[in-house]
């Protein structure tokens, strides 16, 4: 006898896209420094995909982070909404600036097997 096997959560959202007909989703990665991300945005948004990017820069100051340890602790939660962002994508787009925090979420990215786009492929860490 054998039995039916149980989709994975991935599975399962890639079946609950289809069902209701989504376009591809692509999340934008990259340093906020250096947000050249609105040219990528305008580009995905064009081609008829779904643009997930980061929601906020802390290197300008604001009340939101000005408290050093609620900053630390609101860094902790924004890099788990990115990660969050990247499971829900189908494809990642990178920057052209790849810092530390970057690296990582490319790492990330591959490491759930979503393919992995930049927008200035000489700043690939594997090319």
């Amino acid at each position: 006898m054998s039995y039916p096997q149980l989709l994975t959560p991935e599975e399962k959202l890639a079946d609950a896209k289809k069902l209701l007909s989504l376009p591809d989703i692509v999340v934008i990665c990259g340093s906020t420094r250096f947000m050249t991300e609105n040219e990528a945005d305008l580009q995905e948004t064009t081609a008829g995909k779904m643009v997930v990017e980061p929601g906020c820069d802390m290197k300008p100051p604001h009340e939101l982070w000005s408290d050093p340890v609620e900053a630390e602790a609101l860094k902790v939660r924004l890099d788990d909404l990115h990660r969050a962002k990247i499971r829900l994508a189908d494809e990642v787009l990178v920057g052209d600036y790849i810092g530390d925090s970057t690296q990582a979420e490319i790492r990330y990215a591959r490491s759930l097997r979503k393919p992995v786009r930049f927008t200035h492929p000489e700043v690939d860490p594997n090319a």
